[in-house]
């Protein structure tokens, strides 16, 4: 076991690792051919450990779909069955360096973009992005849903593989610097890192994937403002996953949810989760629908803000404002400004041109969360509690105090035994 460090020298260290990250995506490859343990009968998902009978409507819904997409079962009632008797393996994708967003369902066969942190040697995963409506991720797994995803396996992860490969791999850092000076808050609006996503392989795409594909393809790419999101999860948890060997660190290097549980990990305690309730969101409703059709939050892709973007990013984002019901711009910018209560420095490369251009708060502390009584902020989407509906809105949600304090505890707890 790794020698405890100081607290602060701990923190800076992390913060070190934090800041020194260079994400890059280096391949789209299958999962089973890249993420360890991860085979037929395995499923990943968003969040803590949660077994199949907890499991909200959507995560269950798409765990049917996976299994159907995965052809393990027939049709959705033999898919279930198959989960109810304890056939398919359920794991947590932060163990295995993975994230996905809402759900976070990942299965042997779907594509997954893997990102390499060039300056620590770690790699870290995440889905593809399929596109916005009725989509596996947030529990919708209709005919339609399992044939686009079946699309993205044949025809858009090959076309991106190759292209990938022939740019020598695709720097991400930049990317997100400059999609936060085009609007971008990186977790519920993406269009300026989608753009320069699309511009940045555009070239290659064109001269290289298969005859007719093309224009599919990038027709795709460009039809979908969030298609960065999953890029930018995995370069997130590539970036954190080093925090998470810091002994004596009280940096938070993961928040995840699965639509019944919110956890967190810290950097003192390892992959070690503390949990609570996950809260309900509160946001803007797609027409029909109201805050009483709304799951609890879910989804992995709260790593944005771990590492400092989305809701800690909301001054970046004017237009992402109203999408999530936050208020006005100035309760954007203010969010940001409280978020830098709970952090241990600014990112500066991810600078915010509404405020200076000071960088984003970053490095998240269970100290000062607990000392303010201030949960971070997250921007978020919202998915029905119902299997099969999908996305009804967006909005914010905070991470619930009970994880932090618990987490603290544990820390004291572990200083005074070393103590003696």
């Amino acid at each position: 076991m790794a020698e405890r460090l100081d607290i602060e020298e701990a923190n800076r260290l992390a913060m070190e690792r934090l800041l020194g990250g260079e994400p890059v995506l280096v391949d789209v490859a299958r999962a089973s051919e890249v993420i360890p343990g991860l085979s037929e009968g395995v499923l990943l998902h968003a969040g803590p450990p949660i077994a199949w009978d907890q499991m909200c409507g959507p995560m269950r819904a798409a765990v049917v779909g996976a299994i159907q997409y995965e052809e393990w079962a027939e049709d959705e009632a033999g898919a279930e069955a198959l989960a109810a008797r304890g056939e398919i393996r359920f794991q947590p994708s932060h163990d295995v360096g993975a994230v996905g967003p809402m759900t976070g369902i990942t299965s042997a066969s779907m594509p997954v973009f893997v990102v390499e942190n060039r300056a620590f040697g770690n790699r870290a995963f995440c889905t593809i992005n399929e596109g916005t409506g009725r989509v596996l991720r947030f529990g919708a797994n209709d005919a339609q849903v399992i044939e686009r995803l079946r699309w993205v396996r044949a025809t858009l992860a090959p076309a991106l593989r190759t292209a990938v490969d022939r740019a020598g791999g695709v720097p991400l850092g930049p990317l997100m610097s400059r999609a936060l000076t085009m609007g971008d808050e990186m977790h519920q609006r993406n269009v300026g890192a989608t753009s320069l996503f699309i511009r940045e392989l555009a070239p290659s795409l064109a001269s290289t994937a298969a005859p007719g594909d093309q224009g599919p393809v990038l027709e795709f790419l460009a039809g979908n403002d969030q298609f960065f999101l999953n890029l930018g999860m995995a370069a997130g948890k590539a970036i954190m996953d080093p925090l998470g060997e810091v002994p004596g660190s009280t940096v938070v290097w993961a928040m995840c949810r699965n639509g019944r549980d919110f956890g967190i990990r810290v950097g003192a305690t390892g992959k070690r989760w503390f949990t609570a309730p996950a809260l309900m969101p509160r946001g803007l409703y797609f027409p029909g629908y109201t805050q009483d059709d709304a799951n609890p939050d879910l989804g992995d892709s709260a790593i944005m803000e771990t590492v400092g973007l989305g809701g800690f990013a909301m001054a970046a984002s004017p237009s992402v404002v109203g999408f999530v019901g936050a208020g006005t711009f100035q309760d954007a910018v203010n969010y940001t400004r409280e978020m830098a209560e709970i952090t241990l420095g600014r990112n500066t490369h991810f600078s915010l041109p509404t405020l200076d251009f000071q960088g984003t708060p970053t490095g998240i502390d269970v100290r000062r969360v607990v000392e303010t009584g201030i949960a971070p902020v997250i921007n978020t989407g919202i998915a029905h509690r119902e299997p099969g509906v999908g996305q009804v809105g967006a909005g914010i949600v905070r991470a619930p105090m009970e994880c932090f304090t618990q987490a603290l505890e544990a820390l004291v707890e572990a200083l005074v035994e070393e103590l003696g």
